[in-house]
This record gives structure tokens, C-alpha cells and sequence, in this order.
């Protein structure tokens, strides 16, 4: 029989077995919601997970929404015909020299709040609008990083700069704040924190190559400024930083900001100010695509069923941590994709790992290897057989009459065809906002993968160049200016940031030639009212000698300078790579697939072959590179099991009571009632950091509830990124979300214990749950709420 303590406690109580009992919530807890009683009937040893086959809905169509930080777009295909890949249609709109196969990810909102318009319309109509007008609308644009973690992260990557390279954190600091310094490329994290005033807090958190020397100067210095921030409004204290800074950090500006917790009221700020909440901004984008799909999709098949019909398949970035996916999930809800009793048709995919999907279709006309040779001896395309001829006259043919309509391989491409079981190959998504690095290994005979360690990344996207140019034009027209600027005159503002995105593309390392930069008349015009003196006298005056100004209004560029502007970025995912490569668990990679709409630059292709082609890494990059995540998630729709095996990025459990050993735990973690002697705190581990997962493993667990007639048990779960850690109160050990499992009125029936028997998995893109009443054999409804911490 199950005896509830008389203490009250709120936790796990024990069962069946000797070793376990209740976890009390003890001063200093880190527990921050109310738990329901519940008995675990597992014993102390975690039992082996079992793998299950994963049931999947069916479907007729597959829907995929790459939902990019810079550009977002859809395709689909047909269950009955699964190698034609259809991509949206072309949108309206548009830059002078740039291709548009996806639309800007900008949303503009009515001043009421109400939805008007997504992409290149939105961006359009609000650059139309008059400069008055303007400051009332809503609108949004690169928002999608907002979410990214609910640990803000500060990369200090080091930049060419005459103040130093490395980075490390200083200790000491104002007003009782606490620096924690290490170096995580040696096994340790690297964190500091600064409660202030505003009610937020700082964190610093280094994840590239982090080195000792004369950039330990340069943080001492940055730590001052930080520990002065409590005396200043948030928004001048990040100015002062990026100011003082961002010369060296070329990320600051894009990456510190205010930790707080993700969570459904999180606010997103437009660009007058105004703030929306975040999920109706999301929910918003989605349900533009999705309108825009099903009409394209009642236009090609009119006798489409609409009940179960799609599948729907939503992009997130690998590093993204499971608040984020669930945020996007939830947004999904709110934009009808799915409903949350279908919630199995909705998949959420990772970047790297679609694009990887896609590249093993890859015929060898289809990618441009930036090695000079294939491994054989020959170069790429020069060992086409006939029968990847015919296959390519066909997909001409088929082109011909759907020009927009992309024909995969049915097995594997040419490319696949050479490796063997054990091969072990990179993807780098160089997105937008972030770089995400996968691993991953063949297997056969079936051709599935395997993780090898866990997905990495950072905010090392084509953003970081937009940021670098904002912060050259702060140097050369005063950074209070720039920021005046784009509040009176957004419509210009976005004006210039077309005008730099479109050369942007045309930089190259050997390009001989000056870039010209349109200024618009509303920002010349601007400036003289504002400085009493016009942009030529402030371009000679600046320390600037590599900008001139050309007698056709354009700013004048030299080439080396714009190239200057993608260097802080490109190091960062440079040095990202080859952190990762130096790691153990991935020796014996030859082969680097370069993705993401900024693996098109040509910059970025030079400097990679550059560092990693004298390892004798082979770098490839599929043509269509900017829409290779899109394509792969509509084949990961069609069969999301190709991923077998994953890494989990962190060590999941909850908290329990063991049996005290005297010399084994600490003497303030003892408990004592009714005369026996607990240890509290305990971390039950469910799965450790960098675990290999498989698709369908389960971890199961089987609790009671404390009382009878109880309707709700509410488990809380915690994570760490270490493997060893012992109690929920370790460092670096914190709750991260809770498992809910709501339970039916019992029938009198089994007047005895009752038992609810749970299943999570966490091989998954997502993890997930499932629980049974054991008794009546009846599925309880379980979930992981990972954004109500």
C-alpha cells in the first residue's frame, strides 16, 4: 500500500521500492511550481529503453514551410508522386539582381494589430507608406532568432581588430555580481552573470575557439561596462557596448540583450516600437503560407481531400533548444496548420538535418565541388552513367512543362552511390541568423543515418555582414544618427538595406572592381538637416579612408573593404568548423556539405575551401544551395524515420529521494522521517548529454498517484549539459519544463494502487511522450510543457 507522508510533501513519493521515496521541495529548491504527489514503481536503476517503430498519420500531400530568419518559402509534393519536389509559386515583387525563389520573412501588421501582408508585399507597401503613416504600422522583419534559446548567449568571437583576439571572462565586478569563468573547448562552460536593475540579466557564454592573451584585456574592459549598466536604460547601456565594442565583436549588437525566459507571452517589438506578442506575430507568417499552399494545391488538384490531407513539415534550426520548438508548434496551432488533437501531423524538421536528407539525392551535375578533384581521380560530372543521362532528359522534360517542379532521385544519388556504410560527412546550414553543424554517418543496406555528435552552431549568419555595414555607417555618420534614422525614416532605412544586400551578393574574393551603394535621397537629405553639413564632408571628416563618395550620390566602396565586413562572421564559422573537426567522436570526416542561403556567397565558399581544403576535406555545395533546406524537408516529410539515431544536447531526468549513504552524499541532503534516513535532490537521469538515441527508443516510467481520485500529475523535469551531475541543485542543473498526465475519474473498479505507465522518447526531433492507465489500458493524455518554466 502507498503511505503519503504527514508532511505534505510536493514531489515523487516512493513505492514498491526500498530505495526511493518522496522529493520535498527544501529551501533553495530550484523548484518553481507546485508538483502533484506521484509514486515511481521503477527501481533505482534506469531500465534499458526499448524501441518502438514510430506510427505516422497518413497523408496525401506533404507541405514544408522553411521559415528562414532573412527568407522564408514552401513546397510540396504529391504522396502518389514523391520525387516531384513542387516549389512555390514566384512571389510578387522583388530586388533588381536578385533572385527571388523565397520571399523576405518581413510582416506588416495594420496599426490595429491586424494581419496585411507577408514578404515582398509587406516590405513594399511599407516602404510606400508616408514617413508619418509609417510609425503607426507594425512591422516586423528577421524576428525568427527572437526565439532562439531561453538562455540568450553572448558570442565573443574574435574579430581583426588592433585591440586583440581571444576572449575571456573577468572576474570581480559591481553591485555583488557573480563571474564564473572557464573555457568550454576544455570541458568546462564558460558563464558570467550580471543581475541589474532593468530586472533581466546578462549572460556571457563562449562557444567558439576561445584563446588567452591580449583579448583579456579587451573583456576586462567589456566586463566594466557591463557591471555600469545597472545605472542606465537598457537600450544606452547595449549602445554603449556595441559602441565601445563591436569593432572587435562584430555579434554583439545582434546577440546581447536581456535574458529571459521563452515563453506564450513572450513580446516581439516592431520596428516603431510597439510590441506584439511573439506567438500571434509567428502565427501570422504561417497562416500566410498556409493559405497560400492549399490555394495552389486546390488549383492543381481540385479533388483533394481537405480532412488529413497534408502533412505539414515546419524547419527550426538545429541548436534551437526544445522551449523554441515547442513555441513553433504552438504557433502552428494558432495558424490552423493542424490541430492539436492531429498534432501528428505537423513534423518539426532540422535545418542540417533536411539538407542532408536532400543531398543524398544529389546527382554530381547537381553539386559544385570546391576541391579541385572527386576522390576517384576524376572530376564531378565526368562519370555520368547513361542512365543518369536519360534520368536528366527526363527532369528537362518534366521542367519544361512545370517549370516549377524539381525531380529527385527514387534511391540514392551518384554521389551516395560511392560512399559506403560508415562514411562520415558534414553539413554546415550557413542560414541567415545562425550556422548549424550535423554530423552524421551512413548506413546501410538501407541508407539511413546516424548522428554522431551533437548538432552546434551559433549566430554566425549573413546578418552579421548587414550588422558589420550598419556599424561601418555608425563610424562614418555617427551611431545616434543612424539610430534617428531608421526611427523618423523606416521606408529609407529599408531602401539602403536593399541597396547593400544586392551588392552584398556580388562580393567575391577576387573581384577587382569598387562597390557602389546607393544612399537614398531621404537619408543625404536627412543627415543635412540634421548635421547642418552634407554626407561628402562627413566621409572626409571620418576615419573612414576606404569609403569615398561618388559624384552619382553612391557611396564607393573598395572591394577589400566590403570583404572586411564578412570577416567577423566568417572566422566564427571557420573556427566553429574546426572546433568541431578537432573533436574525437567526428575523426575520419572527408567530406563538407556547404548549405543555407549564405553558403551562396562567394566569399564564404573562398574562405572555407581555403582553411578546411588543406585538410584534405572535400567541400561541396549543391546547386539551388539557398533552397536545399526547403526541398529536404519535404522529403523528410515523406519519411522522417531516414534519421535513425540522434544525439541528445542535453541530460534530462527529474528529481528523486534515494536511501542516504553516510560518505556518499552530502550531510545537508539528509532527510529524516519516520525513521528513515533520505538523501533529497537526487537527478534521476532519463538520458545523458551526447547519448546516441534511436528513433523510437523509449524511457519508461511508471508513477502513482498520491491520492485518491487525483485528476492532474505534474512531474518537473530538469537538464543540464553535463553527464555526471548528482542533484537538482548542481550548477548548471535547472528546470527546464514538466510532464503533465491527466487522468480520467477511476471507475471503483481497481480500488487499489493505481498505476500510470509513461513512455517518453527522445530520438526525436522533438521529445515526446505517451502514457497508459495500466489498470484500464487506457491512453492518458500526456505532455511536455517546456514553456511554462
Amino acid at each position: 500500500m502507498l503511505a503519503v507522508p504527514d508532511m505534505g510533501l510536493q514531489g515523487l513519493y516512493i513505492g514498491s521500492s526500498p530505495e526511493r521515496s518522496p522529493v520535498p521541495s527544501p529551501p533553495g529548491s530550484p523548484r518553481t511550481q507546485e508538483s502533484c504527489g506521484i509514486a515511481p514503481l521503477t527501481p533505482s536503476q534506469s531500465p534499458k529503453p526499448e524501441a518502438r517503430a514510430p506510427q505516422h498519420a497518413p497523408f496525401s500531400v506533404v507541405v514544408a514551410i522553411d521559415f528562414g530568419t532573412t527568407s522564408s518559402g514552401y513546397a510540396f509534393s504529391f504522396a502518389s508522386d514523391p520525387e516531384a519536389i513542387h516549389m512555390m509559386r514566384k512571389w510578387e515583387g522583388g530586388d533588381p539582381g536578385v533572385a527571388h525563389q523565397k520571399t523576405p520573412t518581413c510582416l506588416l501588421l495594420t496599426p490595429e494589430g491586424a494581419f496585411h501582408s507577408f514578404g515582398y508585399t509587406a516590405r513594399d507597401y511599407y516602404h510606400d507608406l508616408d514617413p508619418e503613416e509609417a510609425r503607426d504600422w507594425l512591422y516586423f522583419e528577421k524576428f525568427k532568432m527572437k526565439i532562439h534559446s531561453a538562455t540568450v548567449r553572448l558570442i565573443l568571437s574574435r574579430g581583426r581588430s588592433s585591440r586583440g583576439g581571444g576572449a575571456r571572462s573577468a572576474k570581480g565586478g559591481a553591485h555583488g555580481a557573480e563571474v564564473k569563468c572557464a573555457e568550454k573547448l576544455r570541458g568546462r562552460s564558460l558563464g558570467s552573470r550580471w543581475r541589474r536593475g532593468w530586472g533581466g540579466e546578462v549572460r556571457i557564454r563562449g562557444e567558439a575557439g576561445l584563446s588567452r592573451g591580449a583579448g583579456d584585456r579587451t573583456n576586462v574592459g567589456l566586463a566594466r561596462t557591463l557591471q555600469r549598466g545597472s545605472s542606465r536604460k537598457w537600450g544606452d547601456f547595449q549602445r554603449e557596448v556595441v559602441r565601445k565594442w563591436g569593432q572587435s565583436y562584430g555579434f554583439l549588437q545582434n546577440c546581447l540583450c536581456p535574458c529571459q525566459d521563452l515563453t506564450l507571452k513572450t513580446q516581439l517589438e516592431a520596428v516603431n516600437g510597439k510590441k506584439m506578442p511573439a506567438l500571434e506575430v509567428f502565427a501570422h507568417a504561417l497562416r500566410f503560407f498556409k493559405e497560400h499552399a492549399l490555394q495552389e494545391l486546390r488549383e492543381q488538384c481540385p479533388s483533394l481531400p481537405e480532412k488529413d490531407t497534408v502533412r505539414w513539415v515546419l524547419t527550426v534550426p538545429a541548436i534551437w533548444k526544445q522551449p523554441a520548438k515547442q513555441f513553433m508548434r504552438e504557433a502552428a496551432y494558432l495558424a490552423g496548420l493542424v490541430s492539436r488533437e492531429d498534432a501528428g501531423q505537423l513534423l518539426i524538421a532540422l535545418e542540417p538535418e533536411a539538407a542532408s536528407v536532400y543531398c543524398r539525392k544529389l546527382r554530381l551535375h547537381q553539386l559544385l565541388d570546391l576541391s579541385s578533384r572527386a576522390p576517384g581521380g576524376g572530376r564531378l560530372g565526368e562519370r555520368r552513367s547513361i542512365d543518369s543521362s536519360f534520368r536528366q532528359a527526363r527532369e528537362q522534360l518534366r521542367r519544361s512543362r512545370h517549370s516549377r517542379t524539381f525531380l529527385v532521385e527514387s534511391g540514392v544519388g551518384e554521389l551516395w552511390a560511392e560512399m559506403q556504410a560508415g562514411d562520415r560527412y558534414v553539413v554546415a546550414d550557413c542560414g541567415g541568423g545562425t550556422v548549424d553543424l550535423t554530423v552524421h554517418q551512413l548506413e546501410q543496406p538501407h541508407g539511413t543515418l546516424k548522428e554522431l555528435y551533437k548538432a552546434s552552431g551559433g549566430p554566425y549568419g549573413a546578418v552579421g555582414v548587414d550588422l558589420a555595414f550598419e556599424q561601418l555607417l555608425g563610424r562614418i555618420f555617427g551611431e545616434d544618427f543612424i539610430t534617428t534614422f531608421k526611427r523618423q525614416r523606416p521606408a529609407a532605412w529599408v531602401d539602403l538595406t536593399i541597396a547593400f544586400e544586392a551588392r552584398k551578393r556580388t562580393a567575391g574574393p577576387h573581384r577587382a572592381g569598387a562597390l557602389n551603394i546607393s544612399l537614398p535621397f531621404s537619408f543625404i537629405d536627412f543627415y543635412r538637416k540634421q548635421r547642418g553639413h552634407n554626407v561628402e564632408t562627413a566621409l572626409r571628416r571620418s576615419s573612414v579612408n576606404f569609403v569615398k563618395w561618388s559624384s552619382q550620390g553612391m557611396l564607393r566602396m573598395s572591394c577589400e573593404a566590403m570583404n572586411e565586413l564578412f570577416q567577423p562572421t566568417v572566422s566564427g564559422i571557420i573556427q566553429h568548423i574546426e572546433a568541431l573537426l578537432a573533436r574525437p567522436e567526428v575523426q575520419g570526416v572527408k567530406l563538407l556539405f556547404l548549405v543555407g542561403g549564405f553558403a551562396e556567397s562567394a566569399v564564404l565558399q573562398h574562405a572555407v575551401q581555403t582553411a578546411l581544403g588543406a585538410r584534405g576535406l572535400r567541400v561541396v555545395v549543391p546547386h539551388d544551395v539557398g533552397l536545399t533546406i526547403l526541398k529536404g524537408a519535404v522529403l523528410f516529410g515523406q519519411a522522417p524515420g531516414v534519421v535513425r539515431v540522434r544525439r541528445s544536447p542535453l541530460t534530462y531526468g527529474v528529481g528523486v529521494l534515494n536511501r542516504f549513504v553516510a560518505g556518499r552524499h552530502p550531510p545537508e541532503k539528509l532527510l529524516v522521517r519516520d525513521g528513515r534516513r533520505w538523501c533529497t535532490d537526487v537527478f534521476e537521469r532519463f538520458v545523458a548529454a551526447e547519448q546516441s538515441v534511436a528513433l523510437g527508443e523509449e524511457v519508461r516510467r511508471s508513477y502513482c498517484p498520491a491520492r485518491p481520485g487525483q485528476r492532474r500529475v505534474l512531474i518537473n523535469l530538469y537538464c543540464c549539459a553535463a553527464e555526471d551531475a548528482r542533484f537538482i541543485t548542481d550548477p548548471g542543473v535547472r528546470k527546464c519544463g514538466a510532464l503533465s498526465l491527466e487522468l480520467e475519474p477511476s471507475d471503483g473498479a481497481s480500488p487499489g494502487r493505481r498505476e500510470i505507465r509513461a513512455a517518453m522518447q527522445f530520438g526525436d526531433t522533438e521529445i515526446k511522450v505517451t502514457a497508459v492507465d495500466v489498470s484500464t489500458n487506457r491512453s492518458v493524455r500526456a505532455a511536455i510543457d517546456f514553456l511554462s518554466n
